[in-house]
Order: structure tokens, then C-alpha cells, then sequence
């Protein structure tokens, strides 16, 4: 069997075609909580904690020199990490939700019928 047969076949399996299309839409889905985290979950949160936005939180290693020095200063942006962080807890808990309802789901389908005396 040719490799390009042999690939085709593989590339045309349901589970590759599947795994594909979940890529796809998680990418589209990372922008959607992105979203959602970005402009509604965190500005009331940095609004009880006194304003601040975690994206601006940063560590200064090294200062920018003057204003015309090619060098540019060295920060730890933990804040990057933090606002990622909470990211992906927001992604992890919706996708939990989704699979605890489609498991209740099948679940529920898979009741034994009652059995005749």
C-alpha cells in the first residue's frame, strides 16, 4: 500500500475527523472565554480589589535607560500569568459542567427496564 494511500486513510478516520473539529471549535470557544474573562469576569474583580488590572501587574528587572535607548526594559509579567491562569480555570470548569451534563445525560438513557417476574 502506498504512503499516500495508507495516509489518506488514516487522515479519513472518524476519529481524526472528529479530533479536528474539536480543535476548531476550542479555538473559537478560547476566544469566546477569553472574552467573557477579559470584559466581564475580571473588571468587576479588579474593581473590589482596588483597581487594578492583572494585565499591568509586572516585576521591573531592569529600567529603560533614556527614551531613545534601544534597549528595552526587562519586566516579569506575572499579571499575564495570572489573568491566564484564571483562563484556564474558567475554560476547565465549563468544560466539567459540559461533560458532568452530557454523562447525566447518557446516564439516564441507559436505565434498566424492570424485569418480569
Amino acid at each position: 500500500m502506498g504512503i499516500g494511500k495508507e495516509f489518506k486513510e488514516f487522515a479519513m478516520k472518524g476519529n481524526v475527523m472528529d479530533m479536528a473539529v474539536g480543535i476548531i471549535i476550542g479555538a473559537a470557544f478560547g476566544k469566546i472565554v477569553a472574552s467573557l474573562v477579559n470584559d466581564v469576569i475580571m473588571p468587576p474583580i479588579g474593581m473590589l480589589i482596588g483597581g487594578v488590572n492583572f494585565s499591568d501587574l509586572a516585576i521591573t528587572l531592569k529600567e529603560k535607560v533614556a527614551a531613545t535607548a534601544t534597549t528595552p526594559e526587562v519586566l516579569v509579567s506575572y499579571g499575564k500569568f495570572l489573568q491566564t491562569v484564571v483562563d484556564f480555570m474558567i475554560v476547565a470548569f465549563v468544560i466539567f459542567i459540559v461533560i458532568k451534563g452530557m454523562n447525566s445525560l447518557h446516564r439516564n438513557k441507559q436505565v434498566d427496564p424492570p424485569k418480569a417476574a
